[in-house]
């Protein structure tokens, strides 16, 4: 719902040696029952979210870069001098780096850019310079940074004296993580492989100094990335050993440990607490196939469970597949915010207790959001159930949007859902990784829109956009008209083939609209839709809607020009939260469709904290105009104006807000 609409489209400009790339780097996806789309036979044409690429495009690459430029760039130009003594900022940096190239590599893909792509180029050799000649990869090391001398000591901080001495806290594992998974999507976009080979001359390294061997180094990484990072990077290579150290890493946490009638002894013997510090922060607090709740730093968390779950798919590990579906069950029964993110605790950045879910103190980092959603699309694509892509949505259009500006240029790192007032989005942060997250993940979302599975087609996200599935029986285009999430109509075009193809036709039934917000007990519509607001129309008649994991299935002999017409009821429900959560006792928030909505200070005479909506409050629709965009607001009958929570604080920064209302005035 925009004004002045975005006409720019995505465009596909994918060179014929890039495409060859691409297909031969499927083989990431394929240990997957289900494979998401592939990034360029998704154009995303138009509705709510091509104003999000376009400005991710134009806006966040761009402030992102600069950004970069100010402090992280200059370590690898002069790493690549050895400029020794010039390293700035903190050693983790090196990461925002890789990530806004693999962000510039996903924009390139479906929008060529020669001058982009040269500033790029540049930079890329900066970072094969970078390397020192065994591949070893950390500019702070190289540049000879440390934190100084401290009572005739020099103290390094979280580098460690030496490489590897403190993998716990010094990120150079992380770091190459983001790495690879840079090198690999800058192969797919362009088909170069100088980065891929900075990439593979890392991981042989890492391999030779960490993997199977009485005499390898037996550390584990502290922040979790280049478990899931190394199975790209076999997807791209077919080297098995990528593979393979990646489940290593995964297989070493909780080394050190023991478990035994469901409790974690420490080597000593003493009983370690589930969820203490230190062990449980960067989740090496018991092996990963014993775990049963989700604790600890929640990025840290979700990055694993990916990793498990690549490991899962790619290398039939059936330990971590069983210890994922009891984790997925604790996060979305006991440790899921409203919004999709996750993360409750400031102090540790970390999963609260069961039921701990916290509305102004909540932390729910921008970066967590991402996590939780890159989980479950994994989980989707492992168990072909819609519930993940229910709770990959709600982060998505909560708990990650709200972590950028409509602008594109101003970032939440936590994202509460209340505030009493002066919290505002930032330029950037000395700890920065949510900026650049954002970068890479949104062009993402056109993939997740989409998968394939055999014969059968699977559309997960109402997108309005023109697809290429490829099919067993070959392959199928989509084209999708839709202003989801504003309306619940969506129109998709189907083109097979050839006439009479058969194959099967997956569309989701969000569990909002069937009511079921989440997967779980976790929340519940006071008033619940039910089977009957979801309605699928084949060309012109109606068909009966009995789902199969999630999915209204039409399998028929389809021909060129057949249309499937979706038509979801939209109202404004109540949600009310499980009676053991204590914040939000007495409290009911408020959703249309995918939406969760929230009360602004600049709305409300500066009175959005503390307003009360009553159980029996209708609500009136209208538009609120933001720059050159319009979005539905509503408006309770008793007065109080309501928004997206997505787009809170893009006004009048530092607002009051609201999510969870007392159904009467305190």
């Amino acid at each position: 719902m925009t004004r002045n609409h975005m006409k720019t489209k995505s465009i596909v400009g994918f060179g014929a040696m890039a495409a060859a790339v691409l297909a031969a780097c499927g083989s990431f996806a394929s240990g997957y029952p289900c494979s998401p789309a592939a990034l360029t036979d998704v154009t995303v044409t138009g509705g709510f979210w091509l104003p999000r690429f376009e400005t991710n495009r134009l806006a966040t690459l761009s402030a992102d870069f600069a950004k970069c430029e100010e402090t992280r760039i200059p370590n690898f130009s002069n790493a690549a001098a050895r400029a020794t003594g010039t390293f700035k900022g903190i050693p983790y940096d090196d990461s925002d780096v890789f990530k806004v190239i693999e962000g510039a590599a996903y924009v390139l893909a479906t929008h060529p850019d020669a001058a982009l792509k040269a500033r790029f180029d540049r930079l890329i050799g900066w970072i094969a310079g970078a390397q020192e000649p065994d591949g070893y990869l950390y500019t702070a090391r190289t540049l000879g940074f440390n934190y100084g001398e401290k009572n005739g000591k020099t103290e390094y901080g979280m580098m460690g004296p030496v490489r590897w001495s403190n993998c716990r806290a010094s990120h150079e594992l992380y770091n190459l993580g983001h790495l690879y998974e840079a090198a690999v999507a800058w192969l797919e976009a362009t088909g170069e492989r100088t980065l891929l080979e900075v990439a593979e001359k890392s991981a042989d390294l890492v391999g030779r100094t960490f993997g199977p061997g009485e005499a390898q180094l037996k550390h584990v990484p502290g922040h979790e990335e280049i478990e899931l990072a190394l199975c790209k990077l076999y997807g791209a290579t077919g080297e098995k050993r990528y593979l393979e150290l990646a489940r290593h890493f995964i297989g070493r946490r909780g080394y050190g440990v023991k478990s035994r009638d469901g409790k974690v002894f420490a080597p000593d013997g003493s009983l370690v607490e589930a969820g203490s510090a230190p062990e449980a922060y960067c989740q090496n607090h018991q092996p990963v196939t014993d775990q049963r709740e989700a604790v600890g730093h929640a990025v840290r968390a979700t990055y694993l469970y990916c990793g498990m779950a690549d490991v899962a798919a790619l290398a039939g590990d059936a330990g971590c597949a069983k210890a994922l579906d009891v984790l997925w069950e604790n996060v979305v029964t006991k440790k899921l915010h409203l919004n999709g993110s996750v993360g409750a605790r400031h102090g540790g950045e970390a999963f609260g207790a069961d039921y701990e879910l916290p509305n102004e103190t909540a932390y729910l980092e921008t970066c967590a959001g991402i996590g939780n959603a890159l989980w479950n699309e994994r989980m989707f694509r492992l168990h072909g159930d819609a519930k993940y892509v229910d709770v990959l949505e709600r982060a998505l259009y909560n708990g990650i949007l709200s972590g950028v500006s409509l602008r594109g240029d101003e970032f939440f790192y936590p994202n509460p859902l209340a505030s009493k007032g002066g919290y505002k989005r930032s330029k950037w942060f000395r700890t920065s990784c949510c900026p650049v997250n954002v970068v890479r993940f949104i062009p993402q979302v056109a993939q997740f829109a989409y998968a394939t599975r055999g014969d059968a087609a699977y559309v997960n996200l109402f997108v309005e956009s023109d697809a290429t599935l490829r099919l067993g029986c070959g392959d199928v285009k989509i084209s999708q008209k839709t202003d989801y999430p504003w309306s619940g109509t969506v129109r998709l075009t189907v083109t097979p083939p050839k006439d009479g193809a058969r194959f099967a036709l997956n569309v989701r039934v969000p569990g909002w609209c069937v009511g079921r917000p989440v997967p779980s007990d976790l929340y519940e519509q006071v008033v619940p839709g039910t089977a009957a607001d979801f309605k699928a129309i084949v060309n012109g008649e109606t068909v009966k809607v009995e789902p199969v994991k999630g999915y209204c299935v039409i399998e028929r002999k389809w021909k060129g020009g057949d249309t499937v017409e979706i038509a979801m009821n939209m109202p404004v429900r109540r949600i009310r939260a499980n009676e053991k959560v204590e914040a939000d006792k007495g409290r009911l928030a408020v959703e249309r469709g995918p939406i969760l909505y929230c009360a602004e200070g600049v709305d409300n005479d500066g009175k959005a904290f503390g307003a009360a909506i009553p159980a029996d409050a209708t609500f009136a629709e209208s538009k609120v105009a933001i720059g050159d965009q319009e979005f539905l607001s509503l408006k309770s009958s008793n007065g109080v104006t309501l928004i997206p929570y997505c787009i809170w604080g893009n006004r009048q920064p530092g607002n009051d807000m609201q999510t969870w209302f007392p159904e009467s005035a305190p």
